[in-house]
């Protein structure tokens, strides 16, 4: 494709941008020229944040920012300014907040109306071209919004003040600060508990997200203490998941999340943060119940997530992939029609797999209602007990029809991959392959998540200039000007660092993740009240950017300052050093007094709670033989936050391969060594006996401290 007819997005490096680079809107990218031009001409500015993955961003460009009619007023009246909320979080987060001020609502695509400074009138989401169901049509909107900027100026100059006083007031946390308390996690808990949907799992009604934190905050609660109520919200929600069409069940892997209550309907994107925090529910259910479904569906994340979102060559994860092929497409590629499936199949496996997955003439999507979302309907015995059949035969005809219908489906026009790498998603995406790699033993996988964060180390970290924020864009364009990296990328990396450290051993990683958390506290760290700035603080920043930010709710991803407090208190364990804790303690004090109203969003305030409430605790496992292989399993087998485990060699251990408080703690671990295989278990600085037996170190395991 030529250049001639394209707008400025051609040159750009994202691929949600390039991906409207033939509309007829006159795009710019958000930068100062945009501003500059929308202050020399008197105009508003048009903002449209979106995202490659988003169904309802490509709806909205196919039938507004395409309709040349709808372009030419876009051009005439307003600056246009298009923006890719994954590349850019800052941008993004700070008018979502504006836009729920505005209108109640956020999400994507946002259209934010701003004056020519950048600050925000008015804004929402999605806007249909015709007037729908309440909604204004866009046309509407946009010849509203341009006449109300010329005839009622100060109006909408007034409007901007309350909404930027709003924005400053959403995330400043004064007055909020108070003392952190363990009851603080119950709080959080006890708050999320009242929204379980007990007979579909999961939390509150439709539209339903995960919510991984508080699966995991459940999940660490259960392991201490064997509530089964704890048991049954954790175990029903992680069963209903995985037997719905949010997850694909042919080629494993979730979708973002699911419109209907029962998991059936999935909105079809997906993501690699949502797969990368779910893959640690399913490890950790797993470990907590020994459930062989819970283990299989870890392994199919891991499978799809290989197949489809892994750089193989260079190591490194891909951000997503589309739920769509084309823009009149609305997930055709997962789903099925009854003659589908039958072409596809032989006649019995077409009648097990109709049955099992519930492929009827009638489906579940409106815009095609023969399509059919695929899900588990009918267990095996119904099927059997039905049919005639016994188990086994029914098991192995419904395998040889998953693969032809794989098969199949591979053959369909394929929704497209952004093959963005992001440091923050990459560094989940590593500690949930190094945690899944512990606990079931999968040396693949911790192979692919070392080479993956070492390609971060060496193309994404350096010591003078810290951490970008994109590592390679998905069409292959070098970085144009590089994209200095966020808290979550600061955060995210250093506990994916320990994660290395403590799956291998080796110094190298605990160095640099000193090192990378020494810059978020120099980068962000606020020190007059404590926490964390999302991004590093600007004397002069384009639009409503010098708005301070302090993120503590997990949405999408994990909580920036919760995380960060994570990786601080961690670092602590290793380290001795008064001052991690210290910041790790006030950033969990600084939004104390409403952490707890949080609920559902605060499950990471209250992992990060845990490490902050009880010793941490470390067991160091020496030899080479079985029984080192023993204990190490037995050391790694628990989902509980806060416990670690390093395996050294009896050389390791001769050289003292460890960190400092370790070190000191365990200055006999050379004779150790050489006397026996053994581990040996440390918690609050303090050292046990040696255990020679798995037996022994699970009654060192099981003397656990009590809370601080």
């Amino acid at each position: 494709m030529t250049t001639s007819g394209l707008n400025s997005l051609a040159h750009a490096s994202s691929s949600y941008l390039r991906s409207a680079r033939h509309q007829p809107v006159r795009w710019q990218e958000w930068g100062e020229a945009a501003f500059e031009l929308a202050k020399r001409d008197n105009k508003p500015i048009l903002l449209d944040i979106g995202a490659v993955w988003c169904h309802w961003c490509h709806v909205m460009d196919r039938e507004s920012y395409e309709d040349p009619e709808i372009a030419e007023i876009v051009n005439q009246r307003f600056v246009a300014i298009k923006v890719d909320r994954d590349e850019r979080p800052d941008i993004d987060a700070r008018y979502q907040v504006a836009v729920q001020a505005i209108s109640g609502q956020g999400g994507w695509p946002l259209t934010a109306f701003l004056t020519p400074e950048g600050k925000p009138f008015y804004g929402g989401t999605y806007f249909p071209p015709q007037d729908y169901y309440g909604r204004p049509s866009f046309r509407r909107v946009l010849v509203s919004i341009a006449e109300a900027y010329r005839e009622k100026h100060g109006d909408v100059v007034e409007q901007s003040h309350l909404v930027e006083g709003a924005m400053a007031q959403s995330e400043s946390f004064a007055g909020q600060a108070g003392d952190f308390s363990p009851q603080l996690i119950e709080e959080i808990l006890d708050s999320s508990l009242t929204m379980f949907d007990e007979a579909n799992g999961g939390f509150g009604s439709a539209p339903k997200f995960p919510h991984s934190s508080i699966l995991d905050l459940v999940i660490d609660r259960y392991v201490r203490g064997g509530d089964e109520r704890l048991r049954k919200v954790f175990t029903v929600t992680l069963e209903k998941m995985a037997r719905g069409g949010v997850y694909d069940q042919l080629a494993g892997g979730f979708h973002r999340y699911s419109v209907d209550e029962r998991w059936v309907v999935p909105h079809f994107e997906k993501m690699s943060y949502d797969n990368s925090e779910l893959l640690k529910n399913y490890v950790h259910a797993f470990q907590a119940t020994g459930a062989d479904l819970f283990r299989e569906v870890a392994s199919g994340i891991i499978g799809w997530m290989d197949e489809c979102l892994s750089d193989r060559k260079h190591g490194g994860f891909y951000a997503s992939q589309d739920a769509d092929y084309s823009m009149n497409d609305d997930g055709d590629y997962f789903t099925w029609t009854v003659d589908e499936a039958r072409a596809a199949l032989g006649e019995e496996e077409a009648e097990v797999a109709c049955l099992h997955y519930d492929i009827n003439e009638i489906g579940e999507m409106h815009h095609n209602p023969a399509k059919n979302v695929l899900y588990q309907r009918a267990p095996v015995a119904e099927i059997g007990a039905r049919l005639k059949l016994s188990r086994g035969h029914v098991e192995e005809v419904l395998r040889a029809a998953k693969q032809k219908m794989r098969a199949a489906r591979a053959k369909r026009p394929t929704p497209a991959v952004d093959k963005t790498v992001y440091v923050s998603w990459n560094a989940l995406a590593i500690s949930a392959y190094l945690v899944a790699a512990r606990a079931m033993n999968l040396d693949e996988a911790r192979r692919f998540a070392l080479r993956s964060l070492d390609r971060i180390l060496a193309e994404g970290w350096k010591g003078e200039t810290g951490l970008r924020h994109v590592l390679a864009y998905s069409e292959g364009q070098s970085t144009q000007a590089i994209m200095e990296g966020f808290l979550d990328d600061y955060a995210f990396t250093t506990i994916a660092c320990l994660d290395a450290y403590e799956t291998t051993a080796d110094l190298t990683y605990f160095r640099v993740a000193r090192k990378i958390l020494d810059q978020m506290i120099e980068r962000f760290h606020d020190p007059a009240v404590g926490g964390f700035f999302d991004s590093q603080p600007r004397e002069a920043s384009l639009g409503v950017l010098g708005t301070a930010r302090k993120p503590f709710q997990d949405s999408p991803t994990p909580a920036g300052n919760a995380m960060a407090a994570i990786a601080l208190l961690r670092m602590y364990g290793y380290t001795d050093e008064n001052a991690y804790r210290e910041k790790g303690r006030q950033t969990l004090d600084l939004a104390a007094r409403v952490a707890g109203r949080y609920g559902l969003f605060a499950g990471t305030y209250g992992i990060a709670g845990i490490y902050c409430s009880r010793p941490l605790t470390q067991v160091v496992v020496v030899g080479g033989d079985e029984t080192a292989c023993e204990l190490y399993r037995c050391a790694v087998s628990s989902p509980r936050f806060g416990t670690s485990a390093l395996r050294l060699t009896a050389s390791q251990a001769v050289e003292a391969n460890l960190p400092p408080t370790l070190r000191t703690t365990i200055p006999h671990l050379p004779t150790v060594a050489a006397a026996r295989t053994s581990a040996v278990v440390c918690s609050g600085f303090a050292c046990k006996p040696p255990a020679e037996s798995v037996q022994q170190l699970q009654e060192l395991l099981a003397d656990e401290q009590p809370a601080a």
